[in-house]
């Protein structure tokens, strides 16, 4: 049955405001709303490079997309910004029609940014890969629309970039991102997680052997992938959460450990890998085997210790850091975070003098619990003498999903005589709308931050300004990652109550005075011919 060319034309255009062909890589057709789309007449666009009507940013994703265009199939959709206008996103679709001479048809389309700009050689970093994977599957669920996780490994490309100049290096670079995004949906969705290996979310419309070629070719290094299927039933954030085993995995062993069959396979078998070590932290949680190092943070004003900082030191050596997040993906962080309190608590009734002070991290997770605060309602109770000498530091290891009931969690604990900090201040997203809605005693300034006070840079100003509306706001400020006298002098210049680093003392076994004095106390000493003490 023969189909009029016009019925042809009106079923293309029921799926793009523009139709373009290309041959050897230049314009020779151009049908549709090419001045709304591209901000060029159809006399303007024929006859020019297709690749030079797009950002230069963007010309090594469309050039691998080209160059991976085979006969019958389907590239694309990606999204890429205009030459004339780099404000202007448009989506493009390319399939080379098989025994047409070369010929590419391409199906161009208004789009909106889907991902962060990226320049040349460059791929997603992990987090936004993450964020990217997230919305698509929401889109997949709304729409129905099928992708898997594409895990590729290039056989010794880092054995091969490592034998090159630097130009060279950097060519490959462009040519590997090219390739990669080019396979992604959207020409976004990739990231790299090693040397050798990649991820990227894509269509389940083309099967993976293709892309192998296709990548094997570009990068002129053997491609090798596992592909996940994303089930679209799903909720967004379990599927995220499976995506993220996933990725693990394949960084800590490739492909050699059998890959699962779908993402449901790749996170059980990641959770009952992790079980055992969850069972030996809920065993290190139960029978206390933990010990305790104490930091001073120095009041600013007089050299002396205000406090000290109870750390959790966990045995064989084990990173608190890694152990904490691995509690709060098991839930027992609240649990733990209960127990190390109950030690810092029977440490201050232990203190006969009645003068320490100690401050106890807690998660964000555990200050929105509905038992948490009836548990040191509780302790307290039992030992009176020490309320007034216990300083809660929230962290942000874990996000607050509920600021009102957080606050008033924490009015509880100030009302006990308590004082709440909110600790690492700028390490997370959140931490302004924690500062607005958070009725807080101290804020404790990231020590990233504080590093850059000394060079006068934007984080330096920012800093600053936070010290003066925490002033505003009559919450005390404590500075991070002191650990020279200059930084010392120049976060007390900028009007910071308290600081905690090297320069004071690292943390020990048993709470210690800081082993420096501030320079106003040095100055008195020095006018007094006193020599410096505690008395």
């Amino acid at each position: 049955m023969s189909i009029d060319p016009r019925r042809l034309l009106g079923l293309a255009f029921a799926s793009a405001d523009l139709l373009v062909e290309l041959r050897d890589g230049q314009v020779r057709l151009v049908l549709g709303a090419a001045q709304r789309i591209m901000g060029r007449s159809e006399a303007a666009l024929t006859g020019a490079t297709w690749s030079s009507l797009f950002h230069p940013d963007d010309r090594p994703l469309m050039d691998a997309v080209l160059a991976s265009a085979e006969d019958g199939q389907r590239r694309g959709p990606i999204v890429v910004r205009l030459a004339d206008d780099e404000t202007r996103y448009v989506g493009v679709i390319l399939r080379a029609l098989p025994e047409n001479e070369g010929r590419i048809s391409c199906a161009v389309t208004v789009a909106q940014a889907s991902a962060p700009a990226l320049k040349p050689g460059e791929l997603q970093p992990r987090e936004s890969f993450d964020d990217i994977a997230k919305g698509l599957f929401e889109a997949a669920r709304a729409t129905g629309m099928e992708l898997e996780l594409a895990m590729v490994e290039f056989a010794g490309l880092g054995a091969m970039r490592d034998g090159l100049s630097p130009s060279e290096a950097a060519e490959l670079d462009v040519r590997v991102a090219g390739a990669v995004r080019a396979e992604s949906h959207g020409g976004s969705a990739a990231t790299q997680l090693s040397q050798d290996r990649f991820a990227l979310v894509r269509s389940r419309d083309d099967q993976s052997d293709n892309m192998l070629k296709r990548l094997s070719r570009i990068v002129s290094a053997e491609a090798t992938a596992h592909v996940v299927p994303l089930e679209n039933s799903a909720p967004p954030s379990r599927a995220l959460r499976a995506l993220r085993y996933a990725l693990d995995d394949f960084l800590r062993a490739g492909l050699k450990d059998g890959p699962p069959a779908n993402l449901t396979d790749a996170m059980n078998r990641s959770v009952k890998r992790t079980l055992a070590q969850a069972g030996a932290l809920s065993a290190v949680i139960t029978q206390r085997r933990f010990n305790l190092a104490f930091q001073p943070v120095v009041a600013l004003a007089t050299g002396q210790a205000h406090h000290h900082e109870a750390l959790v030191r966990f045995e064989d050596g084990a990173s608190p850091f890694a152990m904490i997040r691995m509690a709060e993906e098991f839930d027992l962080i609240e649990e733990l975070d209960k127990v190390v309190v109950e030690q810092v608590i029977k440490r201050l009734a232990n203190d006969y003098e009645g003068k320490l002070k100690l401050a106890v991290n807690i998660s964000g997770r555990t200050i929105v619990s509905e038992t948490f605060v009836d548990h040191i309602d509780r302790l307290l109770a039992r030992f009176d003498a020490v309320k007034g000498r216990l300083i809660f530091e929230i962290t942000e290891t874990s996000a607050i999903d509920d600021l009102p009931y957080a606050n008033q969690n924490i009015q509880a604990l100030r009302s006990m005589g308590s004082m709440v900090c909110l600790d690492d201040f700028g390490a997370g997203s959140a931490s302004f709308a924690y500062l607005q809605q958070l009725n807080l005693d101290i804020v404790k300034i990231d020590g990233r931050y504080v590093r850059e006070l000394a060079d006068n840079s934007r984080d330096g100003a920012m800093v600053r300004h936070l010290v003066q509306m925490c002033r505003d706001l009559k919450i005390r400020t404590v500075a991070e990652m002191v650990e020279t006298p200059e930084v010392e002098d120049i976060v007390r210049n900028a009007g910071v109550d308290f600081a905690q680093g090297w320069l004071y003392g690292k943390a020990a076994e048993k709470p210690a005075p800081a082993l420096r004095t501030s320079a106003p106390v040095r100055a008195m000493a020095r006018r007094a011919g006193a020599s410096e003490s505690w008395g």
